[in-house]
């Protein structure tokens, strides 16, 4: 049996979802997950990190690596960087003080698809939001008759507090909404929103129902086959599955503590773009890879 990658009794997978096809910015991956798998110990641990956080080294913000990785940029050479998937663990490894040894990047219509293929999801939402900026896919580029508000490019969409049944084109809208009002239009009720999402699929997908059902099993296979791109060879997708299926009653999940970042003025020293670096200073990851190899320690 082929014996994973590991440190320290942990398999570390950086899990990445991407928009894809006519969306804008179809190869930033606007979520992005540490997946940590505990060898000896049955457990998992889940940290979401913020997709503005800004990297130096390549004067860009981290969900923009794939992309870089992919194409090259004015820094670095794709063939320094070693493709998409490979250049994108290398960052965010350098950001939580880990060695990553898998990447899976999925594009976001695997998940609606991965939700209805399970005949929907129970979400809690916690709080009330309403988003009127959420974009339509196809019109990104649409000139709205001259509108110089450009209206016709997004949709208002509402959801309710409370527990509700969600499709696969409901769930996506949930954890990709970005400019509700109030709290709910922070990255950190937008990654809170994917972690909920994220319970909810592995409630449904252990389920004696679900996980015993051969059509949910094909449905589920024609996506993976579609839409996921990883470096994870077969036999080692195999050994993780079931180290999945061990710990997945000791799940964990974590947001970076708000007290670790810090929300720069706008200027040109990130390029006039909203990010977060850590509060010890630009680059500066020292107290981030503390709490992260504390998370992994006692979990």
């Amino acid at each position: 049996m082929n014996k994973l990658n590991s440190q320290n009794g942990r398999t570390n997978i950086l899990v990445m979802g991407k928009a894809g096809g006519s969306h804008e910015g179809p190869d930033l991956t606007d979520t992005m997950l540490l997946i940590s798998v505990g060898l000896n110990k049955p457990n998992i641990t889940i940290v979401s990190l913020p997709r503005d956080l800004w990297i130096p080294e390549i004067r860009a913000k981290i969900n923009s690596a794939y992309y870089w990785g992919k194409n090259g940029s004015p820094y670095l050479d794709v063939s320094e960087m070693g493709g998409g998937i490979s250049f994108s663990k290398i960052i965010a490894g350098e950001v939580v003080g880990q060695t990553i040894q898998y990447g899976v990047i999925i594009d976001f219509s695997a998940f609606k698809d991965v939700v209805d293929a399970l005949g929907g999801i129970r979400v809690d939402v916690s709080q009330s939001f309403t988003d009127n900026l959420y974009p339509i896919a196809g019109r990104e580029n649409d000139t709205c008759g001259g509108d110089a508000t450009f209206a016709c490019r997004y949709r208002t969409v509402t959801f309710d507090a409370g527990s509700q049944i969600m499709n696969g084109d409901t769930a996506l809208i949930f954890v990709r909404s970005r400019h509700a009002e109030g709290d709910e239009g922070t990255d950190t009720a937008r990654e809170a929103r994917q972690q909920k999402v994220i319970e909810a699929i592995k409630k449904k997908i252990t389920s004696p129902l679900v996980f015993l059902s051969p059509k949910v099993e094909l449905a589920m296979i024609r996506v993976l086959k579609k839409y996921v791109e990883t470096d994870i060879d077969s036999t080692s997708a195999a050994i993780i599955a079931r180290k999945v299926i061990n710990g997945s009653k000791s799940i964990n999940q974590f947001l970076i503590p708000q007290e670790l970042l810090f929300n720069p003025p706008i200027s040109k020293i990130y390029d006039n773009q909203y990010v977060f670096i850590p509060k010890a200073g630009n680059g500066k990851w020292v107290e981030i890879q503390k709490w992260v190899s504390k998370v992994l320690t006692f979990n």
